[in-house]
């Protein structure tokens, strides 16, 4: 009897266990959305030059240097969720803000020459932190952001979030985002009009801004995919930049050393309201070969139309290396409040000298190439190397104004 109740028992727990096993083995299986914690270090160098700096007045140096350090880390929380925080440190050297005091320096004064004073350069510190929750099928995602971000003259706060969901086999994905910018200037005046009684100086310094985005991408077909975005953007507060002088035509200039002084700073409304309607289309031609294209509208309530169209021919010349020819063309037309150095009227009650809002068109031609490696051979500490990008853009807009943007990354993933 001992024996019979002895085999029963242990026949039990056989069953027992093999029940348990198959319970596991009909469980569906969730692959993890980051598998291990990823860091990208990123570097960029931007470097322009032109001779109509807003600064003074429309007509100067617009000589600009600016280096851009980036970090940025994913860490998988659990299967579904993920954080990751992105913090850049933006260091800038600027012929043309060196100009808010073109006095300062040990040369004449001259909108051509950079003064040697401490408003030539600046830095921008800014971090942002994401949360991302998938669901367990993988067809829905939402994600919560906030950001800092301080310059000597500027704090900003932000915040946001977006949805995502996938449907149709995963073959279209609808997502829509928002967020919220509260901005404070701290604001420097041109030297000259500081002490000026005439001069009215700006009593709010915020400025807040609000988008909505809205997004559809669909596979077209096994080689095709397409998209489509929609952006709304509504800023009020301080729209103008403090220390932008404008010269009027029926004042008479007054000229100290070889520099023009400032008849009052750029006015501008307190609200502007800004859509841009854009889409893509990516066509996979052969392993070897894709094209990606984009086109988008944009317009706003101060009189800016514009037309943004790019091509991107990615071409995988090995297993490892692939190289990114493209070229980007934009054009726009001026705003309503926009004139160049020395024509406006002082009747008038918003104006600008900013070439940024005036009627241009531009060309950019871009050149990279990449390095991936999927088993991440090459190790620094605890982390594979997992891609490297180098980027190289030249810009060149009709106005004068020519720029040159060197970047470069490195993806690590942690082993």
């Amino acid at each position: 009897m001992k024996l019979f109740f002895l085999l029963i028992t242990l026949f039990s727990t056989v069953l027992i266990s093999a029940q348990g096993d198959n319970q596991k083995e009909t469980e569906p299986y969730k692959k993890r959305v980051l598998e291990a914690t990823e860091v990208d270090y990123l570097m960029s160098y931007y470097t322009q030059d032109g001779d109509n700096a807003a600064v003074t007045g429309g007509l100067g140096t617009e000589e600009l240097n600016d280096i851009t350090p980036t970090i940025v880390v994913s860490i998988p929380l659990n299967d579904d969720d993920v954080l990751t925080i992105d913090a850049s440190v933006s260091a800038y050297t600027s012929a043309s803000s060196s100009n808010v005091n073109p006095f300062d320096g040990n040369g004449l004064a001259n909108p051509f020459v950079e003064s040697s004073g401490a408003s030539g350069d600046d830095i921008l510190t800014t971090i942002t932190g994401t949360y991302s929750h998938s669901s367990d099928d993988r067809n829905k995602i939402w994600s919560a952001n906030a950001s800092v971000a301080n310059e000597y003259d500027y704090f900003s706060i932000g915040f946001g979030g977006s949805y995502t969901m996938l449907f149709n086999e995963k073959n279209t994905e609808v997502s829509i985002k928002g967020n919220v910018f509260l901005d404070n200037w701290n604001a420097i005046y041109p030297s000259e009009l500081r002490d000026n009684p005439a001069f009215t100086p700006f009593t709010d310094e915020t400025r807040n801004s609000y988008s909505l985005g809205l997004g559809f991408s669909q596979i077209l077909s096994k080689k095709m995919q397409g998209s489509i975005a929609v952006d709304i953007i509504q800023q009020e507060g301080l729209l103008s930049t403090p220390f932008q002088r404008v010269l009027f035509s029926d004042i008479a200039d007054v000229v100290v050393q070889e520099f023009t002084l400032g008849d009052d700073v750029e006015r501008l409304p307190d609200s502007r309201s800004k859509i841009a309607i854009g889409g893509r289309l990516h066509y996979y031609v052969n392993e070897i070969l894709a094209i990606r294209t984009f086109y988008r509208w944009y317009v706003d309530d101060w009189g800016i139309n514009s037309h943004t169209a790019s091509v991107e021919i990615p071409i995988k010349i090995s297993d490892k290396f692939t190289i990114y020819p493209s070229y980007r063309f934009y054009m726009q037309t001026a705003a309503d409040y926009f004139e160049p150095f020395n024509e406006h009227l002082s009747t008038e009650e918003f104006y600008t000298s900013d070439f940024d809002l005036s009627d241009f068109n531009a060309n950019q031609y871009g050149f990279g190439v990449s390095y991936t490696d999927i088993f991440t051979k090459m190790n620094l500490w605890k982390f594979g190397l997992k891609s490297i990008d180098l980027r190289f853009r030249q810009y060149e807009r009709n106005s004068g104004l020519s720029a040159s943007l060197f970047s470069g990354g490195l993806s690590f993933v942690m082993q």
